[in-house]
């Protein structure tokens, strides 16, 4: 039989494939896959810092020093002089400064100056004069906001940051932006389709007379990826029909000495500093390299802004540097995650930006990345569906193995030594996921099913051999326990087989038993009696007698009377010698219950030749009547063979068959008769459901109880289970007298030639005589064949019509003509049943 589609093993490897490219579409579990692998190769990546690059942050102790947070302008003016005299190449200062600081007393000062100049009567004097300088240096100090312009101005060098929200944008800016912005705004060339870089909204520039003096203006924007993680940062920003550029880019060209113009975007494709040519993804991001910490150390040379300002770092340090300035102490700037590290500042991230610029250590995801993933998604996909299943367990994991390492392999190597990030986690994915539900498909329908052929674990043997000596298979049950590694658990379970062959008086298979038991604990109870007494035992007694009879009950030692057993049934009388052998009266012990042993002795009835076909035919009835369940069916509870005496232990009735009322002067009433033959053929239709014929039914094997007016029909020993797929002829089995025409010329057989056979039962129980006799068996079968049996009513005139039209129609010839299910018979003796009552009602 062809295995199912969709346990081919092509079929599965197609189902992985698009599991693969739903999970792919419809969710973030690949990419995020391909993230954490990105992740690791940063980290196990190699490169160096720019050395140009120091870093001074506010960080906590700054904040505990100086004061809180924001701080008065001419701090940080202060701090930007000492880098400018000490020859800092640029400065570039993270720091937002955007709203003007108003000192409450600048507006005092300003106005008592005005009024000072406006006073011409005023003394000219040196104490006026004095004053008006007072006037002028206090004005001076208070306006903190002109101090940090004017140390931008004397600098030169200083680059500021500013905020673009980012947004689709709609309509028209809220307000231009300041001329010192505009002048940085980028050209942009190439073909728009490749992509355009992040849009924004809104702006938040800085002070107007501070970004006049800035040697640059640029966005810090960081945009982490859907997991929260920084892997890329724009070098580009699009505010409205305009394009400029973010914070990092705009400080390296101030240290390559660009000009704008220089700067030159191609869209989607590249950004170009000078001969560099930076490569970007359509949003005009790039994925910059994140320098790891060394021995405990930031990457990059990190100062305290407090130590700076106190002398504490000699200026020297920052001649010729590029400073970035910003924030880390908790709480007044935000901290990110990046490759390599769970929180990050955002003025190292700067910095790792600026180095990564400079070097130009980035990574690059070239744009053919998706195709090629899914080309090797394919190629594993074939790979699962026509290679993996024609190798053997072990070559395909090694196989599958070097495949995985060799994804994994490319993939780091790709990454550590090119910076180069290809999409290779989701093909390795496939490849484990396909090659084990390959692998564990073949386990559990192939290489499973030669595993427990092979082998049979102690548990599955310990299981079987309590079910077979629950079914009085003992010799079995040995057979099996014996594979079981001997514990305490299992003596108690040999003992109690042991007893059971005593109680069989097989006493040569206790002795075995226990001295199998011997070996492991020879003290076990009273092992040691037990084994002298079967030893004793069986050197005197037989099992088994003649005529498939069993030997009376046996004097025991003690005086007791130990009854014969067969099987775990114990045989209480004989009550009647059956067609195959002797039937008794048995009980067994462990529920109570009474139970018919029918029992034939094979040896005796049959050659040597015949033995297995004789067996096969008796176990049939048991075989095929324990697959009944019908209440005018007995029931079959049991079937074993010892020596040549097999047994079938069914239920016990109290009744006797209809033999003895097809006697003319013992006829049953009709109504009576009619009732046992209506319960017959509900049964024959519930066996004919189940593909079971009798093949055999007479009055011998219907057992009737007249008090309870229980029907039973028994003896399925000749029955054959129907298979109508095959046309079976098959040797005459039943009883002469009663078989069909079909059956006694052996052509293939139905339910209807076992509604022949009940016809000629009905004529008999009502008339007392059969329909076709003959002085020979040839003479019997040719009237069966031919002839029309008499009308019952000749020979019982009280018959009525109905019946005798009911025989006749179950003795036609032509199966097609009689009766077609024992329901539509049943149906004609109910209707035969309620005339009777009717005509008694009206009596």
């Amino acid at each position: 039989m062809k295995t199912a589609f969709w346990k081919q093993d092509w079929a599965i490897g197609l189902a992985v494939f698009l599991l693969y490219m739903a999970t792919l579409l419809f969710t973030s579990l690949i990419s995020s896959l391909e993230q954490r692998a990105y992740d690791a190769g940063v980290r196990l990546t190699s490169r160096n810092v720019d050395e140009r690059i120091a870093v001074i942050t506010i960080d906590q102790t700054s904040i505990d020093n100086i004061g809180r947070w924001p701080w008065s302008r001419e701090i940080h003016a202060e701090l930007i002089d000492k880098l400018a005299s000490a020859g800092a190449k640029v400065i570039a200062t993270s720091v937002f400064f955007t709203e003007p600081q108003q000192d409450k007393g600048l507006v005092y000062i300003e106005k008592l100056h005005r009024l000072y100049k406006e006073d011409a009567s005023a003394p000219d004097s040196v104490t006026w004069a004095a004053m008006g300088s007072v006037f002028k240096e206090a004005e001076s100090k208070l306006n903190v906001d002109q101090q940090l312009s004017l140390s931008v101005a004397r600098a030169g060098n200083v680059i500021l940051p500013m905020l673009f929200e980012l947004g689709e944008a709609q309509g028209e800016p809220d307000k231009p932006l300041l001329p010192a912005v505009k002048k940085w705004e980028l050209e942009a060339s190439g073909n728009p389709t490749n992509g355009w870089p992040m849009s924004a909204k809104g702006a938040t520039q800085p002070l107007s007379k501070l970004a006049e003096n800035a040697a640059g203006i640029g966005s810090e924007n960081i945009t982490p990826d859907d997991d929260g993680v920084v892997r890329s940062i724009p070098l580009a920003v699009r505010y409205f029909d305009q394009i400029y550029p973010t914070f990092p880019l705009v400080t390296a060209a101030n240290i390559l000495n660009l000009s704008p113009k220089q700067i030159k975007l191609s869209l989607g494709e590249s950004i170009t500093l000078a001969n560099v040519k930076l490569p970007i993804s359509s949003n005009a991001s790039f994925r910059p390299y994140f320098y790891p910490s060394l021995g405990g150390k930031a990457a990059f040379p990190v100062d305290s802004f407090y130590d700076v300002k106190a002398g504490k770092i000699p200026l020297e340090k920052y001649r010729g540097k590029i400073v970035m300035i910003g924030a880390t102490a908790l709480g007044i700037g935000s901290s990110l995650v990046t490759p390599i590290s769970p929180s990050e500042a955002p003025v190292m991230i700067a910095a790792h930006t600026l180095s990564s610029l400079l070097q130009q250590h980035y990574y690059v995801s070239p744009s053919w990345n998706s195709l090629l993933s899914l080309g090797l998604a394919l190629c594993i996909t074939l790979y699962l569906c026509l290679l993996l299943p024609r190798l053997k367990a072990g070559a395909a994991a090694i196989l599958t193995s070097i495949l995985f390492c060799l994804l994994l392999i490319t993939h780091f190597m790709l990454m550590t030594q090119s910076m180069l990030w290809i999409h290779l986690m989701g093909p390795a994915s496939l490849l484990l996921l396909g090659h084990g539900l390959l692998t564990t498909k073949r386990y559990l329908i192939s290489e499973q099913k030669e595993e427990k052929s092979s082998a049979e674990s102690a548990e599955s043997n310990r299981m079987l051999g309590m079910a077979f000596q629950g079914q009085g298979q003992l010799d079995m049950a040995f057979e099996k326990l014996s594979k079981v590694p001997l514990d305490d658990g299992l003596m108690g379970v040999l003992y109690n087989l042991a007893l059971d062959f005593e109680r069989k008086r097989q006493f040569n298979k206790a002795e075995a038993v226990y001295q199998y038991m011997a070996g492991h604990n020879p003290k076990y109870r009273d092992l040691e009696a037990k084994l002298k007494r079967a030893h004793q035992m069986s050197e005197t007694v037989i099992l088994g007698g003649s005529g498939g009879g069993v030997n009376g009950s046996m004097l025991l030692t003690d005086g007791s009377i130990e009854k014969p057993m067969l099987g775990r049934y114990q045989v209480e009388k004989e009550l009647g010698k059956g067609a195959m052998g002797i039937v008794y009266l048995g009980k067994d012990p462990k529920i109570g219950r009474d139970v018919a042993i029918k029992t034939m002795s094979l040896s005796q009835e049959f050659e040597a030749d015949q033995l297995d076909d004789a067996r096969q035919r008796f176990f049939r009835e048991a075989e095929t009547a324990g697959r009944l369940n019908h209440p005018n069916i007995v029931t079959i509870f049991d079937a074993g063979e010892e020596h040549d005496l097999c047994y079938i232990a069914m239920e016990f009735l109290k009744g006797k068959d209809l033999l003895a009322y097809t006697k003319p002067t013992q006829l049953l009433p009709i109504m009576e008769y009619s009732s046992i033959v209506r319960q017959v053929a509900e049964a024959l239709q519930y066996a004919h459901g189940q593909h079971v014929v009798h093949r055999d039914i007479k009055p011998a094997n219907i057992m009737y109880e007249p008090n309870e007016k229980i029907v039973k029909v028994t003896d399925f020993g000749i029955a054959r289970i129907t298979d109508s797929s095959k046309t079976r002829t098959g040797m005459v089995l039943g009883t002469p007298s009663y078989m069909s025409p079909e059956q006694l010329s052996g052509k293939k057989i139905d339910g209807r030639s076992d509604l022949f056979s009940l016809g000629v039962m009905l004529y008999q129980l009502s008339t007392g005589s059969l329909p076709f006799t003959g002085e020979s068996m040839a003479e019997l079968m040719y009237k069966i064949a031919n002839d029309t049996p008499q009308d019952p009513r000749l020979l019982n005139p009280k018959l009525p019509p109905i019946l005798a039209a009911i025989i006749m129609k179950a003795l036609q010839k032509d199966e097609t003509t009689r009766f077609q299910t024992g329901a539509h018979f049943a149906a004609a003796m109910a209707k035969l049943e309620a005339g009777l009552r009717a005509r008694e009602a009206n009596t």
